[in-house]
């Protein structure tokens, strides 16, 4: 079996609970979304075997983790079962980026994840339809892991949409921490916004951070 795998590089992780740490980062090929916000333009992808991608992350040295990003890694399952099934034996710590949609698929794989950086796709700031049945169910799955949600906010995301994520989020018991990550770190006039959304996270006890991408602050890939 061999994955579609675009990319694989060191650099620090850019979003999220985890940002400024280092990790290795495998890029898989694919994604069945096109959110109008997504800055991943992935032109082409070379096929990797479970063993040609054991070689490749072995040539590394000196990262926290191993960020399985994309794309969408789920899309790729059966290969990354059959992967971390060989590798998790005394391996780096597993970090999955993902849309947050394919549930099935993540129980396929969960017990062999320790964190996971889950996506809340916003209507309103995706420009897709919403995912909320797919989101719920992702989330009492993965609330079993060091589990955190991310929240794309741009100048078209809706209160509306924040209020349904957070009413999905209290439901399924999960405490996990929900980023609000602006669209663009530089466009200081999202601040408000945010902060509006902020306090209503707090309205509804859900833990919540303002964190913007630091590699398009800084510069990194």
């Amino acid at each position: 079996m061999k994955a579609k795998i675009s990319e694989i590089f060191k650099s620090i992780q850019g979003e999220g609970l985890y940002q400024g740490l280092e990790q290795v980062f495998v890029r898989f090929y694919g994604c069945s979304l096109s959110c109008k916000f997504c800055d991943t333009k992935l032109s082409g992808y070379r096929e990797y075997s479970v063993k040609d991608l054991t070689q490749a992350l072995n040539s590394f040295t000196n990262f926290h983790s191993i960020s399985l990003t994309g794309g969408e890694p789920l899309e790729q399952v059966f290969f990354l079962k059959e992967f971390l099934e060989s590798y998790r034996k005394g391996a780096k710590k597993i970090y999955l980026e993902t849309n947050g949609i394919l549930f099935d698929n993540l129980k396929r794989i969960v017990g062999h994840l320790d964190i996971i950086s889950m996506d809340f796709k916003l209507s309103s700031s995706t420009g897709i339809k919403a995912f909320w049945h797919e989101h719920r169910e992702f989330i009492k799955i993965a609330a079993s892991k060091d589990f955190f949600i991310k929240a794309v906010i741009g100048h078209s995301t809706l209160v509306n949409d924040i209020r349904i994520a957070l009413s999905i989020i209290k439901e399924s018991g999960s405490h996990a921490t929900l980023v609000l990550q602006p669209e663009n770190p530089f466009e200081h006039e999202l601040a408000a916004k945010l902060n509006y959304f902020y306090k209503i996270c707090q309205e509804y006890s859900v833990r919540v951070k303002i964190i913007s991408q630091l590699h398009k602050v800084i510069g990194v890939k």
